[in-house]
Formats: C-alpha cells, sequence, structure tokens
C-alpha cells in the first residue's frame, strides 16, 4: 500500500470513528496521529504487520474497533528491534531500561496519569513489572500510546474499550491453572477497573466489551484460518524477515541465517495449538463458528508443519554441504542468484534431474504439500522463491514416508550433536532412489562451472 494511501485512510478512519463516537476532531491535531501511524507501520522491517494488516483488523462498522486496529502493533520490540522514536515520546515517562529489558516504573516514580493507571488495570500490569516481549509488552505500550493519543477526544468509557480490545491481541494464552481464558480474565481486569475508576458500567457493558475485544482480537489472527493453505503459508513468509533481518537483501544472506529462519517457525508452528489461537467468549463468536475456526486453523498448522518440516531437511543438506566451504557461505553460493527481472543467471534448480512419480504422496496433506513445494505459494517474496525445486527433489527422491526420521536427524545435526559429514551419509540421502548428496553436490559444482565459463565468455569479448 503507497505511503499516500494509506496516510489518507487512516487520517479518514480517524476522523470518521472519532466523529462517531464523540464530537469531530480538529484536523490540525489529528493530521500527526495519522502520520505517526503510518510511519510506525511501514518501518525498515515490517512486512506483515502493515497498514494494510490494521486496516484488515479493525473491520469497517465498529469506530472502537477501527480505533483499536490503527494502534495495536504500534509497538512491536522484535520486528522494529526497538522503539520507533516518533512513538517512544508517548511512553518514555512510564517505562525504563534496565539490563537490556523494559520494566513499569516503581510507584513513587510513576506519573499521577489516571489514564495510564487504567491501561495497568485493564492489562492487569503493577508498577515494576518486568515486560515479557511474548506476554503483553507490544500490546501494553501501544495500548498507552492509543490512549494518550486519543484522550483529548474520547470519553474515559470509549478509552477503557480500546484499551480492553488491544489487550485482547496478545496472542496464543491458554488456559490457566485456575480455568479461566484470556477473555475470563479480562473481564476480571474490567471489573476491578470499572470499580476503581467509578465507571458507569453494568455487568453487561463489561461483557459487550470483552466481546468487542474478542472480535477484534480475532480478526488479528484470521490468517491462521483462511481456506487456502497456500495463503496462511504466505503470509507466514512474510514474517520471516520481520524477525530475521538479515533476509532483507535477498541475494547476501547465508545458507545459516536462512536455515534459522525457517528453524525458528518450523519450531513455533509445531508448539502452537491451534485451540490457542481464536478465542471465544458467551457466544461470541458462536460455536459453529468457532469449530470452524479452529478446524480450519488445526488444517493449515498440519500443512505448515510438513512443508517446513519438508524446508528444514533441505537447508540442513545444504548447510552440511556448505561446510565443506566455510561457516558463513552465501545461500546464493550453492543456489544461485536470486532472480531479478530481465536478467538470466543460472540457478542450481536448472541442473537437478527430474523424477518419475515413483514415490506419490498417500495422504491429501502430502499431496498439497508437494503441490506447494513444486507450484509454489500464492504469491512471491522479496527474499524467497515462492516454490522450492531443490526440497521438491529431495522429497521426490526420498518420499514422504521418510520424512520424520530425516528430520530428526537434521535438528541432531543443527544442533550440533551430529556432524555435518555423518548427517550426509544418512540412508535415506544415499540409498534412496537416486543419491540425493551427490545428485546436489554434482548440481552445486555444475552451477560454479556454468558461472566459470560465463566469466571466460565475458573476459573473451572484452579482449
Amino acid at each position: 500500500m503507497e505511503l499516500e494511501v494509506a496516510y489518507q485512510r487512516c487520517l479518514d478512519s480517524l476522523v470518521g470513528s472519532i466523529s462517531e463516537l464523540a464530537a469531530p476532531p480538529p484536523m490540525e491535531e489529528i493530521e500527526p496521529i495519522a502520520s505517526l501511524i503510518v510511519q510506525a507501520m511501514t518501518g525498515q522491517w515490517r512486512y506483515f504487520h502493515t497498514p494494510s494488516h490494521i486496516f484488515e483488523v479493525g473491520g469497517s462498522d465498529d469506530p472502537i474497533e477501527v480505533l483499536s486496529a490503527l494502534f495495536h502493533d504500534l509497538v512491536y520490540v522484535q520486528v522494529d528491534s526497538g522503539i520507533n522514536l516518533n512513538v517512544s515520546r508517548y511512553i518514555c515517562s512510564y517505562i525504563e531500561e534496565l539490563n537490556g529489558k523494559l520494566s513499569i516504573l516503581p510507584s513513587e516514580r510513576f506519573p499521577e496519569d489516571a489514564n495510564v493507571l487504567m491501561v495497568l488495570s485493564v492489562f492487569g500490569f503493577t508498577p515494576e513489572q518486568v515486560l515479557d516481549p511474548f506476554r503483553g509488552q507490544n500490546e501494553f505500550l501501544s495500548a498507552i500510546i492509543a490512549i494518550k493519543a486519543l484522550e483529548p477526544f474520547l470519553s474515559l468509557g470509549d478509552l477503557v474499550r480500546i484499551a480492553a480490545c488491544i489487550e485482547a491481541t496478545i496472542p496464543f494464552r491458554g488456559v490457566s491453572a485456575e480455568g479461566w481464558t484470556a477473555s475470563d480474565r479480562l473481564e476480571q481486569h474490567l471489573t476491578r477497573t470499572r470499580d476503581q475508576f467509578q465507571l458507569d458500567w453494568q455487568d453487561d457493558d463489561i461483557y459487550k466489551a470483552v466481546k468487542q475485544a474478542v472480535r477484534l482480537a480475532n480478526r488479528d489472527v484470521e490468517n491462521f484460518a483462511l481456506p487456502n493453505s497456500a495463503e496462511f503459508l504466505d503470509n507466514t513468509w512474510n514474517l520471516l524477515p520481520e524477525t530475521n533481518h538479515e533476509l532483507i537483501s535477498a541475494n547476501s544472506y547465508t545458507v545459516r541465517g536462512y536455515r534459522r529462519s525457517i528453524q525458528k517457525m518450523e519450531g513455533f508452528i509445531n508448539f502452537l495449538k491451534p485451540e490457542v489461537v481464536f478465542s471465544q467468549y458467551r457466544g461470541e463468536p458462536d460455536d459453529e463458528t468457532y469449530a470452524g475456526l479452529v478446524e480450519r486453523t488445526r488444517k493449515n498448522l498440519e500443512t505448515a508443519q510438513l512443508y517446513l518440516g519438508v524446508k528444514l531437511i533441505t537447508i540442513a543438506v545444504l548447510e552440511a554441504l556448505s561446510y565443506r566451504l566455510g561457516r558463513n557461505v552465501h545461500i546464493s553460493t550453492m543456489m544461485g542468484e536470486f532472480p531479478e527481472a530481465g536478467v538470466k543467471t543460472p540457478a542450481l534448480a536448472e541442473f537437478l534431474p527430474h523424477l518419475s512419480n515413483d514415490c506419490p504422496p498417500s495422504t491429501q496433506r502430502e499431496a498439497e504439500v508437494l503441490q506447494l513445494l513444486s507450484q509454489g505459494r500464492t504469491r512471491e517474496s522479496a527474499y524467497d522463491l515462492k516454490n522450492s525445486p531443490l526440497a521438491t527433489f529431495i522429497i521426490e527422491s526420498v518420499g514422504f514416508d521418510c520424512v520424520s526420521e530425516l528430520l530428526a536427524a537434521s535438528k541432531e545435526f543443527l544442533k550440533g550433536d551430529l556432524p555435518a559429514e555423518t548427517f550426509l551419509q544418512h540412508r535415506f540421502l544415499r540409498q534412496g532412489r537416486v543419491d540425493v548428496v551427490d545428485v546436489v553436490t554434482q548440481g552445486v559444482l555444475e552451477l560454479a562451472k556454468h558461472r566459470a565459463d560465463l566469466i571466460q565468455g565475458h573476459q573473451a569479448v572484452q579482449v
């Protein structure tokens, strides 16, 4: 989305939503807020958490949800490698950095700011608390920015609802030891907030606020339940460079760097349980809708697990081979340059044999993964091919039945518990339909020879 388009849409959303809740805001006060949001959401490392994402999460009907979505991802420390300077002025009075971690200021140093104290109450946070990047740090700081930016225009009740919506976007929280869901805990926090700040709310107002928050939070993760696994994997691929910044330069990241990215995502996808992705609270959403979300999420996660498992095996083979050259070999050295429009360069895929389909998939999931590997995800990415010719060759050579054992051996090698050359002698890599290691080795050598021929030919022309 172009910056000017994103800015105008953000500005329109702010003005329209605030006007629906209260009086129309002065444009000279709203324009800097729109600029702040767009600048933060178009940072150097933002690939998934972009302006398009916040507009999708906000929907179009409810002004509280629209406003909450605009602010909910402003702070994303892991992605931005810190806190954007333009937003830090909203939060620097309430937090400090100690030993590389962010903490809420102690009570004696915490400003007398009722609205920020309200945010603390909604989140269930306390002074001196060390913030955890994976347990609400980014959402809490984003909520403070939202409340400080919007407090001149909105009532306390509306600010509480916005804080609650942003709190609900803390992802992947299971049921507590007491049997409470994240939505149950938010209800408890809102009940305490109502009493502490003397809100004129009935219990039903609290229930409505939590339902509103659940609607927004579920839209925040709706890509997990996309009906097409290829689209789900597209979004997953956009997340990789956000936390693995070396992938930004397509032809300069190393084999090891790419492997670390795949390995982290594979570990996360295998850890994640479909039941904790979406929320349900007092019939929001209804049972049938919720069950559909969970089931589609389960399917997408299972597909992604197998897909990423094959990708991890592939990059492990490539990394083990690259150790014969060094420990930080560029992936382009092994596989060829990332393709550019109008530029023809050799690639490893050109030197791999085409195999007959003697090891066909035995399940629908395997067939879908093979299709994703051979034909590709639905969209190109700026740092990786959408299809995987080397992974396709390997899985067609060894078959899906070998994935579990090869994946275990790959992880053992990547942990340092199995030498590279020992891993490359694995029976499935050497004794299948073809000798995978030998074919890939010869392919890399042919790639290097082809490059040498091109250089020699270029020199001859120059002479």
